[in-house]
C-alpha cells in the first residue's frame, strides 16, 4: 500500500481492507460513517532548494547544510523568515510539580530555545516523559515567549542514525485542522541539529557541547546560558490539506449494566509512506510498524467472535491514522469518541516485534494502573515473564496511541517482545531498530516468529476479555502520575 502514509491513496486502500475484515469477522460499525471516522489535516512539505539556515555572530554568517547539519521542522504555522537570538536551555523542560524549570531563569521572549532531548535521571520517569511530549514542550516554550526551538538529539537515546533522520525531511508534516483540547499550536520555527555537528551552536558562547556530553551521558542536570548568536532561517514550503480516517468496529457487550462501557483494542494503520531511497527502495512498508498490530487487531476480533464469547463490556476495535504524524488520529478519536458510553481501558499494539520466541514481554504502563495486575496474571498463566519498560529514556509509553487515551483519563497498556541483557534476542532487537525501523527493510522479507506472534494474539485476547468481564473497570494506581487525568 505504498507505505500507508496518512491521507494517501495507499492508506485509503488499507482502510478499505480493514473495513472489509471488520465486517467479515462480525463487528458492528462504530464510526461516524459506517466503520469510518474522518478528519482533516494540514500538510506541509519543505521546498529545500529555496530554504536556508544560518548562524550569525558579530555580523559573520555560517551557513548550515540542510540534511547534513540540521533539518528544518515544518507546520502550517511555520513563518517564512526567522532572525532571533539563541539561548541554550539545557533539556528545555518545565515540570511545575517538581519545581524543575529549564526555561524560567533566562529571558526567552522572541528567542529560539536550543535544548538537548531527554532529561536528567534524578527526575521520576513518568512525569518526565509527560513533560517531554511535543505538546507539553510547545506549551512551555510558548508560555516562556520563545518563537522557536532547535533540538539536539540526546546521544544516549538515539534509535536510528542521522542519515536516516535526514531522509525524513522531505516527507510531509501534518497537524489536525481541528485542534482539540489536548493539542498545542505549533511554534513559528523549529529545527533539529545533527548531534555530531551541533558543536557549532556553542562556538560563541564560551561553552562547548563537548563539556556537556559527560553530563548528558551521566543524566546530570545541564546549565543554561546565552549562545551569543542568532538563528537566521528562511523556510519555503507548500501547505495543502488532506482527509484521513480512523476505523472503528464494536463487539457489543452482554451485560445490560456494563455494555455501555468500552474496552478499546487499538493499533495504528498508517506508516510513513514513500520516502528517499535506501539501497534503491523508496517504499517504507511498515510491516512491523504497524501492519503487525493491525493484523493482530483483526485476528483477535475474529477469534473472539468465532468463539461465541460475549464479554460483559463492549470491545471497541480501533485502527487509527496519523500516529506517525504525532498520534493525531488517536488524539482525534479520544477527544471525539464515536461511542456514547465511557471508554474504560485501552490495550494498544504498536510494533510489538515478534522477532523471536515470546519468553519475556515488556509492558509499558505496568506500574500505572490495575491493568498491571491483569497482564501479570494472564502472562503467568501462559508461562511468560512480564518486564517493566527496559529503556525508559526512550519515552515509549508516551510515544504511541495509548497516550492519547491516557490524557483523557483512560488507563492503558502497550507491549514489546523483550529479552535479557546480553542475549542474542537483545542483539536482534537493537539491530532491527538500526536497520529496519522507519526504513524500507521493515517489509515482509524480514524474519518473523509467527508462532510467537500467534501466542501474543492469544495473550492479548485473554487480557481484553479479562478486563471486559471484570466486576470493576480498571483504575489508576494511587501513586501514578497519570492518575491526575482521571475524570
Amino acid at each position: 500500500m505504498e507505505g500507508r502514509d496518512t491521507g494517501s491513496p495507499g492508506y485509503d486502500r488499507a482502510a478499505d481492507y480493514v473495513q472489509q475484515h471488520f465486517r467479515a469477522v462480525g463487528l458492528q460499525p462504530a464510526g461516524t460513517d459506517g466503520f469510518r471516522q474522518r478528519m482533516d489535516y494540514h500538510v506541509a512539505r519543505i521546498d529545500e532548494p529555496h530554504s536556508s539556515l544560518e548562524l550569525v555572530h558579530d555580523g559573520q554568517s555560517v551557513r548550515v547544510v540542510l540534511g547534513e547539519d540540521a533539518v528544518l521542522g515544518l507546520s502550517y504555522a511555520s513563518v517564512e523568515n526567522v532572525d532571533a537570538e539563541a539561548v541554550f536551555v539545557g533539556y528545555g523542560l518545565k515540570i511545575p510539580e517538581l519545581q524543575y524549570d529549564d526555561l524560567g531563569e533566562t529571558d526567552l521572549h522572541g528567542k529560539v530555545a536550543v535544548f538537548v532531548t531527554g532529561g536528567p535521571t534524578d527526575l521520576p520517569g513518568p512525569i518526565k516523559s509527560h513533560y517531554q511530549s511535543l505538546d507539553e514542550r510547545r506549551r512551555a516554550m510558548r508560555a516562556a515567549g520563545a518563537v522557536g526551538t532547535v533540538a539536539i538529539p540526546n546521544p544516549k537515546a538515539l534509535e536510528i542514525p542521522w542519515p536516516r533522520v535526514a531522509k525524513f525531511r522531505f516527507m510531509p508534516r501534518m497537524d489536525l485542522v481541528e485542534l482539540g483540547p489536548m493539542g498545542s499550536p505549533p511554534l513559528p520555527f523549529s529545527a533539529t541539529f545533527n548531534t555530531d555537528r551541533a558543536e557549532i551552536l556553542f562556538s560563541a558562547s564560551g561553552h562547548s557541547l563537548a563539556e556537556l556530553l559527560p553530563l548528558i551521558q551521566d543524566g546530570k542536570r545541564l546549565p543554561r546560558f546565552p549562545l551569543k548568536l542568532k538563528i537566521r532561517a528562511h523556510v519555503a514550503m507548500h501547505v495543502t490539506k488532506v482527509t484521513s480516517q480512523n476505523l472503528a468496529g464494536v463487539l457489543p457487550g452482554s451485560d445490560p449494566a456494563l455494555r455501555n462501557e468500552y474496552v478499546v483494542i487499538s493499533a495504528h494503520l498508517d506508516h510513513v509512506g514513500i520516502g528517499e531511497p535506501v539501497n534503491g527502495d523508496r517504499i517504507y512498508s511498515g510491516a512491523m510498524d504497524n501492519a503487525s498490530g493491525v493484523a493482530s487487531l483483526i485476528e483477535v476480533a475474529r477469534s473472539i467472535v468465532e468463539s461465541g464469547q460475549r464479554p460483559r463490556r463492549s470491545l471497541l476495535f480501533l485502527a487509527v491514522t496519523g500516529e506517525e504524524k504525532g498520534l493525531l488520529g488517536s488524539e482525534y478519536y479520544a477527544t471525539h469518541p464515536t461511542v456514547s458510553g465511557p471508554i474504560v481501558a485501552d490495550v494498544n499494539m504498536d510494533m510489538y516485534n515478534p522477532l523471536f520466541p515470546l519468553r519475556y514481554l515488556e509492558v509499558q504502563g505496568l506500574a500505572e494502573s490495575s491493568m498491571g495486575d491483569d497482564i501479570r496474571s494472564v502472562a503467568q498463566a501462559a508461562g511468560i515473564e512480564v518486564q517493566p519498560d527496559q529503556e525508559p529514556e526512550h519515552n515509549r509509553f508516551i510515544r504511541s496511541d495509548q497516550y492519547s487515551f491516557i490524557k483523557t483519563g483512560v488507563p492503558a497498556l502497550t507491549f514489546k517482545f523483550s529479552y535479557l541483557p546480553g542475549t542474542p534476542e537483545e542483539k536482534i532487537f537493537k539491530e532491527w531498530l538500526t536497520v529496519r525501523y522507519h526504513a524500507p527493510l521493515d517489509d515482509l522479507e524480514q524474519p518473523v516468529d509467527r508462532a510467537a506472534a500467534a501466542q501474543f494474539d492469544a495473550l492479548l485476547e485473554t487480557l481484553a476479555l479479562r478486563i471486559a468481564n471484570a466486576e470493576r473497570r480498571p483504575t489508576w494506581n494511587p501513586d501514578s502520575f497519570f492518575r491526575r487525568f482521571a475524570k
